[in-house]
């Protein structure tokens, strides 16, 4: 038998700088690393292995390792972890810190590097772009702090300081590791030290948005993507019961409070969404937006503007209400301020919670996009809630009408190829089987990631909404052929990665393929869904009617 690599004690007084700042990603919530290695990463990537201090996961291309880091980060509530080489490794991952970025997800870059030693010859180093230092200004853009580790002794504040930006911020943040600084001596990362709030401001908050709500005959929560990103939907599911009044979710919250007893009505999509959600939210003298952020995805296709003079607005560490500003004040001090301070409930219209499909009809109809959801509500109905991971596309807009479970998404940033490294990322760092939804185009980007199941013991179920083309782009602009794309018979390759396949066209093979994919474990399961082109979701026709009036200025 194998001996197993030794376990370092990553609690001894001196570590290298690697050793150090795994410590210190484990200590701040990471569960795992993702990465692809390099030449320049070689030495961090052995020193992940061989302490053991977190599992390594490897993938194929960097795109899908940053959007697994992204997705573990959400599932969480804790740090995504994404290690690559430099230059070709990391300018690959660029797009997925974007997406993490624009979402607000906390996902710790870690680049090899040219060593310090190295930077000081006259030749351009492989990999290189303009200049040594471009990367770092690269990342810059789409991460809340950054780092060189190019001293030792100051290295595990600069890290305890990197990463806490990330926890605080719900942001990425960007760490470069050159090669030949990965086996320096270093102490342990610190204990961050966070500076609590005024209390006197927050408790000046609270009272005023108690009064306001309290004043209100209409006011409404409507819950966003911070409240998941800083752990806090079991507090918000207790404030909602407190305050009594009709709660949703934004479009980027879909799935908030799924596993939490919370009577959430819905989703608010505007015109693209249920009359009765639209009116109450746009109705509301007192919208309460909490951890919500004001984007087109959003409230782009309102059917009326919204008046945020109206509105209370938690996000990004302060509160406004109307003109007024409460600035530093985090979500969680506001939310427990509420709690503590909270003495009776507001009161507001009784609303009935949103209904999802149910009962599909298994017989010979072509699928359409609402039949996938509607035969998933039915297998959660028999099997309970399931972890969903969904790409961009007409497959979002159709998991608006799956009942609440828990679900990641990219509703803001939008980037194709998220959906199946998601899953990945899901099951790596929670154990649980998710179900990946995700179209034909976005497959074709990242689906391959799934060759590495087998290694791994994943076994997501995959299904493929298939309509040979981008469809969502389609319904902007139907007139173009470039819309269309060549079946590339997604069920017939499943066996050569790994997995298993089934393609269906009928409702009634859909619904036999979900159940017996449900039933078989150890093997990712891959449904190749056919739906005819042109038919799309009734919420996309109507979110893209909203965005394209929107566009016109009408």
């Amino acid at each position: 038998m194998a001996k197993s690599a030794p376990r370092l004690d990553y609690s001894r007084s001196r570590m290298n700088i690697a050793e150090s700042l795994l410590a210190a990603l484990k200590k701040q919530g990471a569960r795992e690393i993702f990465g692809v290695p390099g030449d320049f990463a070689l030495p961090f990537f052995k020193v992940v292995e061989e302490s053991g201090i977190l599992p390594l996961y490897t993938l194929s291309h960097e795109p899908a390792v940053g959007f697994a880091a992204d997705a573990a980060a959400r599932a969480t509530c804790g740090l995504g972890a994404a290690a690559v080489t430099y230059g070709a490794g990391a300018l690959n991952m660029v797009n997925p810190i974007a997406a993490a970025y624009a979402e607000k997800s906390p996902v710790v870059v870690i680049s090899g590097a040219p060593g310090v030693a190295e930077r000081r010859g006259r030749l351009l180093l492989h990999h290189q772009a303009k200049a040594l230092d471009s990367q770092l200004r690269v990342f810059s853009e789409v991460t809340c702090d950054q780092v060189q580790l190019t001293d030792a002794a100051r290295a595990p504040h600069d890290i305890a300081r990197v990463l806490q930006s990330a926890r605080t911020q719900s942001r990425p943040v960007y760490i470069e590791l050159p090669r030949d600084m990965v086996r320096e001596s270093c102490m342990p990362v610190p204990s961050a030290i966070v500076q609590a709030p005024d209390p006197a401001a927050v408790a000046a908050c609270v009272d005023e948005i108690l009064r306001r709500l309290r004043k209100a005959s209409s006011a409404v929560l409507m819950v966003g993507v911070e409240v998941r990103r800083y752990d806090l939907e079991s507090r918000v599911a207790k404030l909602a019961a407190l305050l009594g009044i009709p709660v949703v979710t934004s479009f980027m919250g879909r799935g908030l409070l799924a596993n939490n007893n919370s009577p959430v009505l819905g989703t608010y999509l505007g015109i693209a969404g249920t009359a009765e959600i639209t009116a109450l939210v746009e109705n509301s003298d007192a919208l309460f937006l909490l951890g919500v952020l004001i984007s087109d995805t959003n409230f782009g296709v309102s059917a009326r503007q919204i008046d945020y003079r109206q509105s209370i607005h938690a996000l990004d560490g302060h509160v406004t209400l109307g003109h007024h500003i409460y600035p530093q004040i985090p979500l969680e001090a506001l939310v427990d301020g509420l709690l503590q301070r909270f003495h009776g409930g507001v009161e507001s219209r009784a609303s009935a919670p949103q209904s999802y499909p149910r009962g599909l009809i298994a017989d010979e109809s072509l699928i359409g996009p609402s039949d996938i959801p509607c035969a998933i509500n039915d297998l959660m109905d028999v099997v309970g809630p399931i972890p969903i991971a969904v790409d961009a596309g007409d497959c979002l807009f159709a998991a608006l009408e799956i009942a609440p479970t828990s679900l990641v998404a990219p509703g803001y940033y939008a980037s194709m190829g998220f959906g199946v490294p998601a899953g990945l990322g899901i099951q790596a760092t929670t154990g649980q089987r998710p179900i990946v939804l995700v179209g034909d185009g976005a497959f074709q980007m990242t689906g391959w990631e799934l060759g590495n199941c087998q290694r791994y013991g994943w076994d997501p179920i995959v299904i493929v909404f298939n309509n040979m083309g981008w469809e969502m782009l389609r319904v902007f602009q139907p007139e173009s052929k470039f819309n269309d794309l060549s079946d590339w018979r997604f069920a017939e390759l499943a066996p050569m990665l790994g997995g298993d396949g089934v393609r269906v066209h009928t409702r009634g093979m859909l619904k036999s393929a979900l159940h017996a994919a449900a039933s078989r474990r150890g093997r990712f399961q891959l449904i190749d869904a056919m739906i005819p082109r042109g038919v799309v979701s009734k919420s996309l026709q109507r979110f893209v009617a909203g965005m394209q009036r929107r566009v016109a200025g009408r």
